[in-house]
């Protein structure tokens, strides 16, 4: 099985944003301390108990001008048939298994043991960098590493990652085997639009029909699409790039490696989206907790978005139908009332043509830049309107704001306390910069800096 995860990952296209380093290891011999020294956040919790750290714990980390994903996975013992056990296997053959170099963690303490060997003989089988680090230790002795050795590997790096000693070289080590940093997009004067959505939502159809001919697999079976495939296209003198995903499913329903994979690179394909597509199937009456899902992870990645209510064409309709379909949508999608939906039919080609055109103008308003001028007259009629909250006797005074950033549209205001700005009055604020500017489909921040020192 963990042969097929390779064959499958090595056979796809990949163009993560960033590398992916993961860490393994059997328990207890230091991995989440790392982890938590190199990623500069307590995120993995450490403990001198074996079997702590059970799943994978991903944070972003950087390195002499690197950026990479850090991976920490729980303590393998790979000739253990405990059940526990078993799942930490899965879940760090995953994490190998999308990786781009791999940290494999021992304990000078402990010294080289039966599970340290299965390890080892489970990542020659990967074709991929692997970096040895001996843990704990405390005072740097070359002859101690000569055991480890053994394993098989290029130099051991002796490290403490409890005391930071070494951390330096082994992470000159690892990021040498990254890319060299040149351009950062094969594709950057392309609009990178990613389709997103349930198992069976006409995905692919949809993908196909954009490209005028038949480019991906479509199946009434669901899961039929596994990687994340890129497509090029130019249509009407705009340079696209359509990436068709997995369908995700609910995380109780993922049943094999392989498609929890295919959800892995669907993620990654909405981080380096510039427009997401989320397709919902309108036949199914209602919106699903899983398009909910769906849409707000989306939310949470900050990308612009499309609800693509798909097969309209099925659907039996009235005067009212398409109203109750949006109240449902609004009802549902409270937490990004922003969305802007297209109802079409994929198979039938029904309002398809309009999609492209509606793509433009959500990655257009995400990319809008309003000067300071205009924004500080929109935000002094705000105030006019509705005066700043008071707490303690203390009133917010809002100095000016600027834009500081696009795709999401980033706002900083400056404020004599940031502490008294309440959640609801940004939220007007955000209404009222909405009400003025075409932010349609696409978040935006909003961000407080105290006028002496940053939030």
């Amino acid at each position: 099985m963990f042969v097929m995860l390779l064959y499958f990952l090595e056979n796809q296209w990949r163009q993560d944003l960033k590398p992916t380093v993961a860490i393994v290891g059997k328990p207890n011999v230091g991995k989440s301390t790392f982890f938590n020294k190199v990623s500069g956040k307590r995120i993995s919790i450490v403990q001198d108990v074996p079997g702590v750290t059970r799943d994978r714990i991903l944070a972003d980390a950087e390195w002499c001008g690197y950026n990479f994903n850090l991976i920490d996975t729980g303590g393998l013992e790979p000739a253990s048939e405990d059940q526990m056990h078993q799942h930490i296997k899965r879940q760090a053959e995953l994490a190998i298994a999308t990786a781009d170099v791999i940290i494999f963690f021992t304990d000078i303490k402990q010294g080289i043991t039966a599970s340290d060997y299965d390890i080892a003989e489970m990542l020659r089988t990967v074709n991929k960098p692997v970096v040895l680090a001996v843990n704990k230790l405390d005072v740097y002795n070359p002859e101690l590493l000569y055991e480890f050795y053994q394993l098989g590997f290029s130099e051991p790096f002796g490290i403490s990652a409890e005391q930071s000693l070494g951390l330096g070289d082994i992470l000159d080590k690892i990021v040498s085997y990254f890319p060299k940093i040149e351009s950062e997009d094969d594709y950057k004067d392309y609009i990178k639009i990613a389709v997103v959505g349930k198992p069976n939502a006409g995905k692919s159809s949809l993908v196909n029909r954009i490209l005028g001919e038949e480019r991906v697999i479509v199946s009434d079976i669901a899961g039929t699409t596994r990687d994340s495939i890129d497509t090029p296209v130019t249509i009407n003198g705009v340079n696209y790039v359509i990436i068709d995903t997995a369908g995700l499913r609910r995380k109780r329903s993922v049943d094999s490696s392989v498609e929890t994979i295919s959800a892995i690179l669907a993620m990654k394909a909405i981080e380096r989206a510039d427009v997401v597509l989320i397709m919902m199937d309108a036949s199914e009456k209602e919106i699903s907790e899983q398009d909910i899902r769906i849409a707000g992870y989306v939310h949470e990645e900050a990308k612009p978005s499309l609800i693509v209510m798909n097969k309209w064409d099925i659907v039996e309709k009235d005067s009212f139908t398409i109203e109750k379909y949006k109240k449902d949508l609004d009802e549902k999608l409270k937490f990004m009332s922003y969305y802007q939906s297209i109802f079409l039919s994929a198979k039938t080609g029904l309002r398809t043509s309009k999609l492209l055109e509606e793509v433009k103008k959500v990655y257009d308003n995400s990319r809008r830049r309003v000067s300071t001028g205009v924004l500080n007259e929109i935000i002094s009629s705000a105030i006019a309107a509705v005066e700043p909250p008071v707490s303690a006797g203390r009133k917010l005074k809002i100095f000016y704001a600027t834009q500081t950033q696009i795709a999401p549209p980033v706002f900083v205001f400056f404020v004599n306390d940031y502490k008294l700005m309440h959640f609801s009055y940004e939220r007007y604020l955000e209404n009222c910069i909405r009400n003025a500017l075409d932010y349609s489909g696409t978040p935006i921040k909003i961000q407080q800096k105290n006028k002496t020192k940053e939030v």
